[in-house]
């Protein structure tokens, strides 16, 4: 049975579609499908940020993305919703999204939880992303198997 993993960021343009990339690639060898969606509705079709894209060329990670909104709808089949900060996770809680969790809980040495929204930052903000993303890899790959183990 295929998992799937949503990450959700606010506009779906920078964290999340960066964190459907690197989770994608360093999760493929489960039987995980993962893809991302934003809470705002400002982008809704739209391709990833440029900037995005590029931090995720320079650490070897390719993306094709469409930006999409998230509901408790278009989330009802998923099996674990990652949150990229604080304010998603309240965000999908009152959409009726409950088991929502932070992404950087899975990193044990994360000094936050938050993910850092780039957007209105530089390159390297961007590349922070992607950096943040690869922590949770051991964490998330050890939670997934021993909570879904047909994974």
């Amino acid at each position: 049975m295929t998992l799937r993993v949503t990450t959700v960021c606010l506009g779906n343009i920078c964290r999340s579609p960066i964190a459907a990339a690197v989770l994608a690639t360093e999760l493929a060898d489960l039987d995980v499908e993962v893809d991302s969606m934003g809470t705002g509705h400002w982008h809704i079709g739209q391709d990833a940020d440029p900037r995005a894209l590029d931090a995720l060329a320079r650490a070897g990670y390719a993306l094709d993305h469409s930006a999409r909104q998230a509901s408790a709808a278009a989330l009802s089949g998923t099996d674990l919703v990652l949150a990229m900060d604080q304010a998603n996770l309240d965000d999908l809680q009152q959409m009726g999204v409950d088991d929502a969790v932070l992404i950087r809980a899975f990193d044990p040495d994360a000094d936050d939880q938050d993910v850092p929204d780039p957007y209105y930052g530089t390159a390297t903000d961007f590349d922070d992303v992607v950096t943040m993303v690869r922590d949770t890899i051991p964490g998330l790959r050890e939670y997934l198997i021993r909570r879904f183990p047909q994974a």
